[in-house]
């Protein structure tokens, strides 16, 4: 048996009767969580598929009784999914590049350079993360307000760049890199920016890959900050327009937003399925120092 195909337990581990209940157990508990993750996303799919009689019928099916795939097209022409899309888009795009460029020179000054009062500086940034998030929506949004920033994009560029837990997940996968390919640079003539550029980012793709994967997931589904700032329907984001207009909505069919919300469901399942190699690396990596 090759390292790659060794379990939890060998061959010679399942001989014994007690191991056998513990992998059962384990297996047990394994399967009853993919049952319950899996269960309302099925749920949703099949219930899009069925007719708004059989949705709203008692006692309810899993099944539907007839598979109308018309549900789809007819959710897709309700609401203008691909303008609500593209706004989300823009707004994953450009908090992704606040992110690199100033938490990410930051994280890298704060980890490699000397910087006057790094350890401050540092100390001070972690303990942001213990100010809960709703106490500095109403500063946010009067900030932003003065600026004159409120239905634009910057509502949400802006305060990307100030994330302390992103900060803190970088400057820890930068604490990893060993200095002296960074002291090499530097006698060979680069400069602190360069070294970031040509050094530190391509050999960081592994941490920037998992923070796109959750700065999607936020821009996806946060649906109470774009409500507040953006007051123009042509700048709703997707969850904002599934929240006002599906889920609110009381002369809507049940199958026909049970449609809406299946489709919107497929693009983060999808990113997290092809990025999720990413995440178990940087995790990996970050727990390796030196």
């Amino acid at each position: 048996m090759s390292q790659h195909d060794r379990g939890i337990l060998s061959s010679s581990d399942l001989r014994k009767p007690l191991n056998k209940v513990v992998y059962g157990i384990m297996v047990l508990g394994i399967t009853v969580m993919i049952v319950t993750m899996l269960y309302p996303i099925l749920m949703t799919m099949f219930n899009g598929l069925k007719t708004n009689q059989e949705v709203n019928s008692f006692p309810p099916h899993f099944f539907p009784q007839t598979w109308n795939w018309g549900n789809f097209s007819e959710g897709w022409d309700y609401i203008n999914l691909p303008m609500f899309l593209k706004n989300t888009i823009l707004i994953f795009v450009g908090n992704l590049l606040m992110t690199v460029l100033v938490l990410g020179l930051a994280s890298f000054s704060i980890s490699k350079l000397n910087v006057p009062f790094r350890r401050g500086i540092y100390f001070f940034i972690l303990m942001t993360l213990f100010i809960p998030a709703s106490s500095y929506i109403i500063p946010n949004f009067v900030n932003l307000k003065e600026l004159g920033l409120l239905n634009t994009y910057w509502a949400f560029w802006l305060p990307a760049g100030a994330s302390a837990y992103y900060f803190l997940l970088m400057k820890n996968f930068f604490d990893g890199i060993h200095p002296e390919i960074f002291e090499a640079a530097r006698i060979d003539g680069a400069s602190e920016l360069t070294s970031y550029v040509r050094i530190a980012v391509p050999l960081s793709v592994p941490i920037f890959a998992t923070l796109a994967i959750f700065i999607f997931s936020t821009a996806w589904n946060d649906w109470f900050w774009p409500s507040l700032v953006m007051h123009s329907e042509e700048k709703y984001t997707l969850a904002t327009a599934i929240y006002k207009y599906v889920i609110n909505a009381r002369s809507m069919d049940n199958n026909i937003k049970f449609t809406i919300l299946f489709m919107v469901m497929i693009p983060p399942i999808f990113v997290f399925l092809v990025f999720q190699r990413f995440i178990m690396r940087s995790v990996s990596l970050s727990a390796v120092k030196g």
